[in-house]
């Protein structure tokens, strides 16, 4: 199969998946924003910059050098390398991963009330804490997969996340209900908690049966040393890419309530605005990202064989398809959030506010969708430096907009600012490609 065949059919398979699962994930964002209200999801969202950052540190980067080396190792036939790079990069994730649930238990207190300023997050994060275990081995055998080009494994544990996930919330809510006890959105965290560790006992299983004699085969010292090596010559530059980025996402995140109430709202306001922008108005934005995000996966290791076979023809027939295609989903978006994102934010959430941060926020679609295929590329050239200081620029320009925007336009400062870093992003991303491609 033709690397635009293996394109095409992982991104369809990806995509179906995606929008499946983002479609069961509306309707769970529905009801925990009915459930909760706008200042519980503002709760929950608020976690999220620690789970990234712990994640990033973990196993963002490892996922990714194991999918690129995967795809190297398999293309010159070498199967059982292939095979020792992933037993390697669990090894490391997990016992990263271990560390990090630790820590996050000793000092969740300490983040929760100096950097969340929230300590209603500190039982919120001594429940998230465990997850890091089985997110580190679910994304290793992903990247694993994706390195093969082999979109099953990945597709069908993100359908068991979510619905194990959405399914464990609501039994905890209705056993609760039924003992008439207080409901937090504790019981939301529990559900990532108990949804990965089904998704992380599926991808154990699948892969033992789809690779034969995989749990037998040995990984000796020195078989461990060339692997790790060769993932943590790929892995730490993505890791610190990733760590910095998250850590100013982070920051960007942790800034917003407080930027609010300098501008006019009150400490629950300032939190329920931030709720409605990121539990409800962003997911329906990102939602057709599904299809990009899923071509962007695709590319990367596609975009390394290329490089390898030094086809530059081809390379820029699969660039100018991809970020093209990307756009034009973009535009369509657009148009279709600046029509319906008011109707949407009222129907969906009973929120005016939703739709009118939805319409606004149509605008950043069409580079939005198309960065996500430019930056895949760029990692699979192997220039991840590139995409770090792309993406910096990007999230300078976004906290920049918190810091001095907010503070004068309110929320609307920072909905500005989204759509300048983007267009940032995409110029900064396209001049790179160009550059590279040149050489």
């Amino acid at each position: 199969m033709s690397g635009k065949q293996n394109i095409i059919r992982g991104t369809i398979i990806l995509t179906l998946t995606g929008f499946l699962s983002r479609f069961m994930g509306f309707f769970y964002r529905i009801f925990l924003s009915r459930t909760f209200g706008a200042e519980g999801v503002g709760l929950y969202q608020l976690i999220f910059p620690v789970y990234a950052l712990c994640f990033s540190l973990t196993a963002a980067g490892i996922e990714t050098a194991i999918s690129r080396t995967v795809a190297c190792k398999m293309s010159l036939g070498k199967r059982t390398e292939a095979r020792q790079i992933l037993r390697t990069g669990l090894l490391i994730t997990f016992t990263l991963s271990c560390i990090c649930t630790v820590l996050l238990q000793h000092y969740g207190k300490f983040i929760a009330v100096t950097l969340l300023a929230d300590e209603r997050c500190i039982p919120l994060l001594t429940i998230l804490s465990y997850i890091m275990p089985f997110s580190a081995i679910h994304s290793c055998i992903c990247g694993y997969s994706y390195g093969l080009k082999q979109t099953k494994i990945p597709a069908l544990s993100q359908l068991i996340e979510q619905t194990v996930r959405i399914l464990a919330v609501y039994m905890m809510y209705l056993l609760l209900m039924k003992q008439g006890r207080t409901i937090s959105i504790s019981i939301a965290v529990c559900g990532l908690v108990i949804g990965e560790i089904a998704s992380a006992l599926y991808t154990c299983l699948a892969l033992s049966k789809e690779t034969k004699n995989f749990g037998r085969l040995s990984l000796t010292y020195r078989a461990f040393r060339k692997s790790s090596c060769e993932l943590l010559a790929l892995s730490v530059p993505l890791t610190a890419n990733r760590i910095l980025i998250n850590f100013l996402q982070s920051v960007e995140a942790i800034s917003i309530p407080g930027r609010l109430q300098l501008y006019r709202f009150s400490a629950s306001e300032a939190l329920s605005i931030y709720g409605v922008l990121n539990g409800m108005a962003l997911p329906c934005i990102l939602f057709p990202s599904a299809v990009t995000s899923s071509v962007a996966i695709m590319l990367m290791p596609t975009v390394a064989e290329i490089q390898a076979a030094k086809n530059k023809n081809r390379m820029w027939n699969i660039i100018r398809k991809s970020a093209g295609a990307c756009f034009l989903l973009g535009m369509s978006c657009c148009l279709f959030f600046l029509l319906f994102g008011g109707f949407i934010g009222m129907t969906l959430f009973g929120s005016k506010t939703a739709g009118q941060f939805i319409v606004t926020l149509a605008w950043i679609c069409p580079f939005l969708y198309t960065n996500s295929a430019l930056i895949s590329i760029i990692n699979g050239l192997g220039k991840t430096g590139s995409t770090f200081l792309i993406n910096t620029l990007g999230l300078m320009i976004r906290i920049g907009g918190v810091f001095f925007a907010i503070p004068r336009f309110g929320i609307q400062g920072y909905l500005w600012g989204l759509l300048v870093s983007q267009l940032a992003v995409s110029l900064f991303a396209l001049k790179t490609i160009f550059r590279i491609l040149k050489q």
